[in-house]
């Protein structure tokens, strides 16, 4: 069969809300152009993010009502724990609220002032646990990349070259462990091939350095190399998973995410003595060691989630339903990071408004005017999420910049990605009125969350677009 329907069918559903363009246009204002500011009851579509947004199976909401909520020794941590070491093969198990809080106990053991800790590239969340230790967040992408137009298969792995150098130039001692984030979140959910989970787990342990995987899609990655790697095609995707896991000593993970749930992580390892470290932490930080934050009920979802999401009619609907996306953004001309990745399709914001100079962050811009046009909200992927400033104050800005269409697991239906498609097109077709952006207020940290905007220039008038959905938006009418 060519098409590629859902493996699911809906037992519940949830009431969206309607809004006017006008609506949108005020909403998004008193948000202070940051979609992360809106009300959720505000958003038709939310891309935002696919952590946390699944729509969880009815085996998974069953066996919340068998949570033992025990504070020590839940028989719920325990059926979790040996879904996890199956699939990895790491001893020690370490559950945590959420993947970010895995991050933070790992890099304040493992971090500190003068340590250098590479990736392919750091997400937001890693590179802000690291950063706060002390150390230094070294990006190393695969060239390719950060070529948005260009198509490969494997476009997110490390450049293993440039980590040879980093660890020969930083002295070995001064790099606590290597990482490499599988799918490639930052790259635009590239995928990592086997071959460059092996051989930066080779470079790695030759001198003698740990290797972590941030595994939060490690499933939807290991069903692109049964897709596309020489020799994997007749492999069960647990068994890709279980390889991939062999090559590392341990590695975080969000379960928001390929857990199929909506919070939770882990932090998992082979070292005894880190382990005791990272146990310690989490009794005074987080939990006890078999909750670790967490509701009980929460571990058992988490266990079901893990099996589930290694089903490859799962894993093929998932796959292709990002690439349907992509498909229909590229028939009309959208430049988008080629090819599509497993959980999201990433504007490429520098093609797409290349009127917007960096500094005035094209990819705000689009994010913002895809609220306006359609209610759909998105994050941008580029320099406001990963700018810095240099001693002058000037902006050093990210190497892409990409608008994230990160899609829900079990969300959504095919005609809400049709109405996507649709709306970014019209916002594309108008894209030489979309304004440039200034900060108006910035944290210190992870500005992208809470960070205020003000326009530069007039606001993207609102389309009429004989036959689509959005002429139905402006009148308030679906």
């Amino acid at each position: 069969m060519k098409t590629i329907i859902e493996p699911f069918k809906i037992k519940m559903v949830e009431q969206l809300r309607f809004t006017t363009r006008e609506e949108r246009e005020e909403l998004l204002q008193l948000a202070h152009y940051n979609p992360f500011l809106l009300h959720s009851d505000d958003v038709l579509i939310d891309l935002l993010t696919d952590s946390g947004t699944t729509a969880m199976s009815a085996k998974q909401w069953s066996a919340l009502m068998d949570g033992d909520e025990a504070y020590a020794g839940s028989r719920s941590y325990y059926k979790f724990e040996k879904v996890v070491q199956d699939i990895t093969g790491f001893k020690h198990v370490i559950p945590t609220h959420q993947g970010r809080a895995a991050e933070r106990i790992l890099f304040s053991l493992v971090g500190g002032v003068g340590k250098i800790i590479p990736n392919n590239t750091h997400f937001d969340t890693t590179r802000a646990n690291i950063e706060d230790s002390g150390a230094a967040a070294v990006d190393l992408p695969d060239p390719l990349g950060i070529r948005p137009e260009v198509i490969a298969d494997f476009k997110g792995g490390m450049d293993v070259d440039a980590l040879e150098a980093l660890i020969f130039q930083a002295r070995p001692a001064n790099v606590p462990l290597v990482m490499l984030t599988v799918t490639n979140n930052t790259g635009g959910g590239q995928p990592v091939s086997m071959r460059n989970i092996r051989e930066v787990s080779r470079i790695a342990h030759s001198h003698g350095i740990p290797f972590f995987l941030d595994a939060c899609r490690f499933a939807e990655n290991a069903m692109f190399i049964k897709l596309r790697e020489k020799g994997y095609a007749d492999v069960p995707v647990k068994k890709i998973a279980q390889e991939m896991f062999s090559y590392a000593d341990g590695c975080t993970m969000s379960t928001k995410k390929d857990g199929l749930v909506n919070t939770g992580g882990f932090l998992a390892m082979n070292d005894d003595a880190l382990a005791m470290k990272a146990r310690n932490v989490l009794i005074v930080t987080e939990g006890f060691t078999t909750y670790g934050g967490l509701a009980r009920r929460d571990l058992e979802a988490i266990a079901i989630g893990l099996v589930e999401v290694l089903d490859e009619s799962y894993l093929a609907y998932r796959l292709r339903s990002v690439q349907y996306l992509g498909d229909a953004l590229e028939a009309q001309g959208v430049p988008i990071m080629r090819p599509t990745g497993g959980h999201a399709v990433y504007l490429d914001a520098k093609r797409f408004a290349p009127h917007i100079p960096v500094s005035e962050y094209p990819g705000q811009s689009i994010v913002c005017a895809l609220y306006e046009q359609a209610g759909i909200r998105s994050v941008e992927v580029g320099s406001v999420m990963f700018g810095k400033y240099d001693s002058n104050g000037s902006l050093l800005p990210s190497p892409m910049e990409l608008v994230r269409l990160a899609i829900p697991r079990r969300v959504y239906t095919q005609s809400h990605i049709d109405y996507v498609a649709e709306a970014v097109c019209e916002v594309y077709v108008d894209r030489d009125h979309l304004p440039g952006l200034r900060i108006a207020y910035e944290p210190p940290v992870l500005r992208h969350f809470t960070s205020h905007f003000e326009r530069i220039c007039k606001p993207v008038p609102a389309l009429h677009v004989v036959g689509s959905n959005r002429v139905a938006m402006t009148n308030g009418v679906r």
